[in-house]
């Protein structure tokens, strides 16, 4: 084992809420004081540390997939600049709910559960409350916090957090950490599509344990690894065609093949198979095999995905929603008004937005006409005159142009029946 991954298993192995620093660490697994700082950034990365101003470096536990959604207080801590005065132990736990201390300190036992937060000022007799019952405190306002307070907050294991922001500000920013947090939870990763425990073929495999593998399994394609499960290419059906059993699959196999890790969105997954026109990309993980990706399982979750309710809102969702959809002879209509959100800074609809409306105005067209999924190739665009805010606006998509693995629309989009935008759109279809 390498010193770099020592030093990894050494940090995973402390416990939770323990301080970490170069030097400490460099001293007692006896390596330089840069190798301890490439594996503490490492384990970073990795999500078993925290580092936070004005308290350091600390062992943090490993968030699962189901608590992503979560904040942790170590994080609470850095978006609200604020500074630990006690409880260090309890910074890597999850933050449940958050709620504003601005009752009867008699009525706040109702609302107060273990490992939430409560953000109040300065009011001692809230503060000890939350802590007993189990929650972090977050005291607003730059106050001081009484020696009592802090005992009791080093003594149960909960934080207790000062921040120099008022009581609004720190809850909205706290708020907008949550939903972007829920935001992203919502994007599919390969993680969530990707085959598991894939067959693949080692280097020194012939044309014959292709033959064989595929008997087995009815697959084609398999990506193929060295001793170290390292990837090193591809070969399907196509590569072997009328071979003799003997040949070596590492001399016709297709070399340097596109991998890609578990965190990757399947969407962009998706639109890189039907840009490339692949079937199947190897997922690592430390350069290691440790599943693949189909084509077909990458829409199917997409798919999926675009049935679940969704708990945070997108640019392109919010546009949208503006608008309504009428079907047409060759294309599609939307009609709606332009909304605050769509305002650029000089009180107009803004390009981006604009072009938002019509893109997907133009993915709707080949959605309802062809029921093709789509993923765009190019956008051309043209502006006559501005649009201001609260108007009615109308975008026409039109089909123009449909191949087996591409098309084209028109897309004008019209202000009290005036051309404002012109576009066309190319598209390439996402083959199911």
């Amino acid at each position: 084992m390498t010193k770099h991954a020592k030093i990894i298993e050494h940090i995973k192995k402390l416990k939770v809420g323990s301080k970490i620093s170069v030097r400490q660490l460099a001293s007692s697994l006896g390596v330089s004081e840069g190798t301890a700082y490439r594996a503490i950034k490492d384990a970073q990365l990795a999500g078993y540390v925290c580092t936070m101003p004005r308290v350091g470096t600390i062992r943090i536990e490993k968030k699962t997939d189901e608590a992503i959604e979560k904040l942790s207080f170590a994080e609470v801590v850095n978006i609200v600049d604020g500074r630990v005065l006690g409880g260090m132990i309890g910074l890597h736990k999850p933050l449940n709910k958050f709620l504003i201390g601005a009752m009867e300190v008699e009525e706040m036992d109702k609302y107060i559960e273990p490992e939430s937060l409560l953000i109040v000022g300065n009011r001692k007799n809230a503060q000890i409350l939350a802590l007993k019952l189990g929650a972090a405190v977050l005291v607003t306002g730059g106050f001081d916090v009484d020696e009592e307070v802090i005992t009791l907050a080093n003594d149960i294991g909960m934080p207790l957090i000062s921040s120099s922001y008022d009581t609004y500000t720190v809850a909205t920013i706290i708020n907008r950490a949550l939903y972007k947090r829920l935001v992203r939870k919502d994007v599919a990763r390969i993680k969530d599509a990707m085959v598991k425990k894939p067959d693949y073929l080692r280097m020194d495999a012939t044309v014959g344990d292709w033959r064989k593998m595929y008997k087995i399994t009815r697959h084609s394609k398999f990506p193929v690894v060295d001793e170290e499960m390292r990837v090193m290419g591809i070969v399907t059906i196509n590569d072997i065609s009328s071979l003799k059993d003997d040949i070596l699959i590492k001399d016709v196999m297709s070399k340097e093949p596109i991998v890609m890790t578990k965190e990757t969105p399947v969407a962009h997954a998706a639109r890189l198979m039907v840009w490339e026109g692949i079937k199947l990309i190897p997922v690592v993980e430390n350069k290691r095999l440790v599943g693949i990706l189909t084509r077909k399982d990458a829409i199917k979750a997409l798919q999926h995905l675009s049935f679940q309710p969704q708990i945070g809102e997108t640019v392109d969702g919010i546009v949208m929603s503006r608008f309504s959809l009428i079907k047409t002879e060759n294309g599609v209509k939307l009609r709606g008004k332009t909304d605050p959100v769509m305002l650029n800074p000089y009180g107009v609809a803004s390009s981006g937005a604009l072009m938002t409306v019509m893109t997907n105005a133009g993915f709707e067209a080949f959605r309802v006409q062809k029921r093709l999924e789509t993923v765009l190739d190019s956008f051309t665009v043209y502006f006559s005159k501005p649009v201001q805010l609260e108007q009615e606006i109308e975008v026409e998509a039109k089909i123009i142009d449909m191949g087996r693995k591409s098309g084209k629309a028109e897309i004008n989009l019209l202000h009290e029946g005036k051309l404002v935008a012109k576009s066309i759109i190319s598209v390439r279809v996402i083959d199911r």
